[in-house]
């Protein structure tokens, strides 16, 4: 068994042993937030309190639309600033940091709407992926010997990473001509071109067809078994129960509650976030009761 899949063996045991409950401390957190705060006007999308991530497992963000989980991920990946908050990464503040510069340290991200380049071929879109690319100094490239060789190895990386995601056939196609699920395949093995520690997936199974569910099932799983660690959102409640190690509910954009797949689904206050049960309450941590409130992830 390869090292890294069993550092993430024993990083999914120990979050067995967890008491769950929101804002839990974990044994190796990657990624961790602190008074995360996302306003617009009136209406707090955002305001997670505090939040670990742990290394090594595949953590699911769920709850109601408009529970403020799209935002909370383009906050942390840089694609949205915070009002207030702190967040780390690897243990280094990365508070309102680019995303370019996000992804050259090692955490990416992929969309609910693909963002392919619809008139560059699906093997073009995978070197975009490829970082420290030395042709792309304006200098550098007038001299193709100095980045030839690398231009080759990042070409045998990204076609090996289309034939596992059974796209290496479609490599000379423009990624406009790909159905939605092999547009969510493209964007996964894409942002694997990055070699990333952190790869957070925004409804990775949002318009895929039932027959590629499946697959991008198994691609998830693969790459925590190679040691990177992997957030999702996600409303397909099967696909939770089946792939996650560790699950985040989110309401109103705070946490109301963490933990195993099984325990989360059992926590009274999930179900109400779901049902709706008790709507026109006040939404508390400790409470039983939640206001669900439809208003879309910004």
């Amino acid at each position: 068994m390869p090292a890294d899949a069993v550092i993430g063996n024993a990083a999914v045991e120990a979050l067995k042993n967890l008491d769950p409950h929101p804002g839990v401390a974990k044994p190796d957190p990657v990624l961790v937030a602190d008074g995360v705060v996302r306003q617009f006007g009136g209406l707090r999308a955002v305001d997670v309190s505090h939040l670990e991530v742990q290394r090594g497992a595949i953590t699911a963000l769920i709850g109601p639309n408009g529970a403020g989980k799209s935002t909370f991920f383009n906050v942390i990946s840089g694609f949205d600033t915070a009002n207030e908050g702190t967040w780390s990464y690897n243990n280094q503040t990365i508070t309102n940091t680019a995303p370019n510069k996000l992804a050259r340290r090692g955490l990416v991200r992929t969309f609910q709407l693909t963002k392919s380049l619809s008139r560059l071929t699906v093997l073009q879109n995978m070197l975009l992926g490829a970082k420290g690319q030395t042709g792309e100094n304006l200098f550098s490239a007038i001299f193709k010997f100095s980045w030839s060789a690398q231009e080759q190895a990042n070409t045998k990386r990204a076609m090996e990473l289309l034939g596992r995601f059974n796209l290496a056939q479609k490599s000379a196609d423009f990624a406009g001509s790909l159905s939605g699920g092999q547009r969510k395949l493209l964007e996964m093995a894409r942002a694997l071109m990055l070699n990333p520690d952190l790869v957070m997936l925004d409804e990775p199974m949002a318009g895929v067809n039932p027959a590629l569910k499946q697959s991008l099932l198994d691609h998830i799983r693969d790459i925590r078994e190679e040691g990177t660690t992997v957030m999702f959102v996600e409303h397909d409640m099967d696909m939770v129960r089946d792939v996650s190690d560790w699950v985040v509910v989110m309401a109103q954009g705070a946490i109301i509650s963490e933990g195993t797949p099984a325990s989360v689904m059992r926590d009274q206050r999930v179900i109400d976030a779901y049902l709706g049960a008790h709507h026109d309450d006040a939404l508390t941590d400790s409470g039983q009761s939640l206001t669900t409130a439809e208003e879309t992830d910004a």
